[in-house]
């Protein structure tokens, strides 16, 4: 590998992170480099591999696609495309490829960048191994962020992916059309640009895109359904509720990673975020809004000292966006009510624990005590 001259980080390009965000600029770039005008050279190695053997041979042609300089043109951009071996599962865990992959990084710090340049995708990388480090120093590194559930801010962020979706398309969302999208679809950056770019095409000539055109064609996918069951218990829609209950005791058949008693608590999670949106906005911290960034800024003029303590009896502690979901439906049921709502959910915690009576009839009865309406409620 050639190793003097000028070494010009500009020559590598590294995107990492979330799979669907490094490929897309990737894939920008690529373009960007290879335009036809310019006589481009072009090689690209896939670098989506099922075993450490077929790793080691993608990097072997990657050595070699940026030794051989090109012959009738000025220039020669290499990529490297869906690299999933820099993670830290069982095939990016072997030794000879990791030790393959540092002496990759290494050389490609000494390399002279001035007739080729490469890019390289990769989703998930370990940012604490030594290569990753050293592709800082051989080129430009930039690591996109996987959106997760477990991110305070992820729907703010997924929103504000999907606002620049319809942007680039030309169109325009309303806020609780973006609002349920987001909803929907969850964390998946992929999955938001799709839908987008189905919605775009939907409503035609038309600029907006209205919360009905999401209600009748955006999918909805399993982290999203998941939350629908709490959803529909906060909108108090019964036969909503029933019908999405009923459909998530099914899924415990095959997915062992639901539970029943994982169901009770997303409702009592719930119930929980309603006695907090409401008590907070009848003290004043929190106001009416159906926007979630004017929502946001509310949440984070509260002082923090005013909930010091027990992290469980701490509304700042919910994620935002769940907070705003509860403060919007916290209406749909008096105080009392929630009061009483939490108490038949932790009576169903006792039968559910005891194992006395049939899970699903349990889960059935909960919700129907909980949301019928207020003057058809049983004891």
């Amino acid at each position: 590998m050639a190793t003097s001259g000028t070494n010009c980080r500009e020559g590598l390009r590294f995107f990492c992170g979330d799979d669907f965000t490094a490929s897309q600029k990737a894939r920008e770039l690529f373009k960007k480099w290879s335009s036809p005008a310019d006589g481009v050279e072009t090689e690209v190695i896939d670098g989506a591999v099922v075993n450490s053997g077929e790793a080691l041979e993608a990097i072997r042609k990657l050595r070699e696609a940026i030794q051989t300089l090109p012959f009738f043109s000025p220039r020669k951009v290499v990529w490297l495309k869906n690299v999933n071996f820099m993670g830290t599962d069982r095939v990016s865990e072997s030794k000879q490829l990791l030790e393959t992959i540092d002496e990759l990084a290494h050389d490609l710090v000494a390399f002279e960048w001035s007739n080729v340049r490469l890019i390289i995708n990769a989703g998930r990388v370990d940012r604490t191994r030594s290569f990753y480090k050293t592709l800082q120093k051989a080129g430009v590194v930039e690591y996109f962020e996987v959106l997760s559930v477990n991110d305070k801010d992820w729907e703010l962020k997924a929103a504000e992916f999907a606002r620049r979706e319809f942007e680039v398309r030309g169109k325009q969302v309303a806020e609780d059309a973006l609002d349920e999208l987001v909803n929907r679809v969850g964390p998946d950056m992929q999955q938001l640009a799709n839908e987008a770019e189905k919605l775009s095409l939907y409503v035609g000539e038309r600029r907006e895109i209205l919360l009905e055109d999401v209600k009748q064609i955006a999918v909805q996918n399993p982290l999203a359904r998941a939350f629908e069951l709490a959803d529909a218990l906060g909108e108090r829609q019964m036969m909503r509720l029933l019908q999405t209950l009923n459909r998530e005791l099914e899924t415990l058949t095959y997915d062992r990673e639901k539970s029943e008693i994982g169901l009770l608590y997303g409702l009592i999670s719930k119930i929980r975020a309603m006695i907090f949106a409401k008590e907070m906005m009848k003290e004043g911290l929190i106001g009416p809004t159906k926007n979630f960034n004017s929502f946001k800024a509310q949440l984070e003029r509260v002082p923090a000292t005013l909930f010091a303590g027990d992290k469980r009896n701490n509304p700042l502690s919910i994620n935002p966006y769940v907070l705003f979901r509860a403060a919007q439906q916290a209406g749909n049921y008096s105080t009392d009510e929630l009061v009483r709502a939490m108490e038949i959910l932790l009576d169903a915690n006792l039968k559910l624990v005891s194992g006395a009576q049939d899970k699903a009839a349990v889960l059935q009865q909960a919700v129907i005590r909980i949301a019928q309406p207020p003057a058809r409620q049983t004891v």
